[in-house]
């Protein structure tokens, strides 16, 4: 598993010569890959505004982490067995998550640099608490649709024909031979006019127009689909709640790493003064190496604040976090392992 430090130093002569010194280090040592990490110019403000700002964007950004675990998990349950899909759709404007923060480009359109630093953080605060609200309304009505659908799965376990779902679910409904299957699918309300669009596209295998209406409550229904049966992992990992939790993930990791590049802007300004002149730098690590490039790092760096250890508390507001000479803000990329 691999670890994303996004750091950053002033640009003076001692400080740059140590980032030389620490690329021909890791270089010489694979300790790590480090590569520039581009923020733009942002608006700073009042200075006495900044340390508001830092903790708000704090609290954001432990928000933001919470949102992005609870939909992988969520991803993880809508697609049951066919969970070694879900790192397939884990993806950042279409992209891997380390490639999309590896080449990071600020968003102008969507988080203007004209704009206030504690806009731009409200902006990114309400993105991220609508997609949870809407996330608790969609995980909500799926599982009360799925309730209904296993009790009637569970009802539909005797001889068809003393079922008690009989009006409901007809044998000819469901289609099965030694190729073609037939699924019972959950779709909430909201995605009845999706659903009829899209399912014959969720895989190449799907029958056309086999779509059928089983059963209906006041949150959903319960659709039957026919499909060969080689399709059944692929067509569960492109269903319309999961591409609702794959788009909606796009977007909030999206504003994560915005926020994370805003956190660094902040702190270096706070750090490090005015005239902004700054680098910021992302260097990718693993567990086994996280030691020895932290001590590298203490070593090049101590400079900056001759007092700082690895143990001394950043104690600025209420949330904590380990404190170094060098700004440092740490990114999980691997969201399938902190579920």
């Amino acid at each position: 598993m691999s670890d994303l430090w996004l750091i950053s130093v002033p640009v003076d002569n001692t400080s740059s010569t140590s980032v030389e010194k620490l690329k021909h280090t890791i270089a010489k040592t694979n300790l790590a890959t480090c590569c520039k990490f581009s923020i733009p110019d942002l608006k700073v403000g009042i200075l006495d505004s900044l340390l508001s700002v830092s903790d708000d964007l704090s609290k954001i950004d432990t928000q933001i982490e919470s949102v992005i675990k609870k939909t992988c998990q969520c991803m993880k349950e809508v697609m049951e067995q066919a969970s070694d899909k879900v790192l397939e759709n884990t993806l950042a404007n279409g992209v891997d998550l380390m490639s999309y923060v590896t080449t990071f480009q600020w968003d102008k359109a969507k988080y203007s640099t004209a704009l206030p630093l504690s806009i731009l953080a409200d902006i990114i605060n309400k993105e991220i608490s609508q997609v949870e609200t809407e996330l608790k309304s969609q995980a909500a009505g799926y599982n009360s649709v799925k309730m209904n659908l296993q009790s009637l799965e569970h009802k539909l376990e005797g001889n068809l024909q003393t079922r008690s779902m009989i009006d409901v679910v007809k044998k000819e409904d469901l289609v099965v031979s030694e190729y073609l299957t037939t699924l019972l699918v959950v779709v909430t309300r909201a995605n009845y006019l999706q659903w009829e669009g899209t399912y014959e596209s969720l895989s190449e295998f799907v029958v056309p127009r086999s779509s059928r209406k089983l059963y209906e409550d006041e949150e959903g229904g319960v659709f039957a689909v026919t499909l060969f049966k080689r399709s059944v992992l692929d067509f569960k990992a492109k269903g319309v709640f999961v591409r609702w939790l794959k788009m909606h993930f796009s977007e909030m990791f999206i504003a994560w790493i915005h926020l994370k590049a805003l956190r660094v802007f902040v702190e270096s300004v706070l750090r490090y003064g005015l005239p902004v002149n700054y680098q910021a730098l992302l260097l990718q690590t693993n567990k086994k190496g996280s030691k020895r490039l932290r001590k590298e790092l203490s070593l090049l760096f101590t400079h900056l604040d001759p007092t700082a250890t690895a143990s001394k508390a950043d104690v600025r507001g209420l949330y904590q976090q380990e404190y170094f000479p060098y700004v440092c803000f740490q990114i999980n990329t691997n969201m399938l392992e902190i579920s």
